[in-house]
């Protein structure tokens, strides 16, 4: 299930928003994150914590595509953590 998206801090980046997609399954992480990414503002931080393991390759490549910037993608204990500054137009 989602939660709500809230405000925290990572390794001296202020996270603007955190996305909880713990038990859904591909497209779903990928979608909601692109849904979250629309309401930061150019240089917001987005923190997606997922379990699905295909993320390891799928937030890679969104932030590619997206031109945003992967600062950090972690896994431990089958969960994924994954830090994505918003492009800066």
């Amino acid at each position: 299930m989602t939660q709500p998206m809230k405000s925290s801090q990572h390794a001296d980046r202020t996270v603007a928003h955190s996305l909880d997609c713990r038990g859904l399954k591909c497209p779903m992480p990928i979608y909601k994150s692109a849904m979250a990414m629309k309401q930061l503002e150019p240089g917001q931080i987005l923190e997606i914590i997922c379990t699905d393991p295909g993320s390891l390759a799928d937030f890679p490549a969104f932030a590619k595509q997206g031109r945003h910037e992967l600062l950090s993608s972690e896994e431990q204990d089958g969960v994924q953590t994954f830090h994505i500054r918003k492009r800066e137009d």
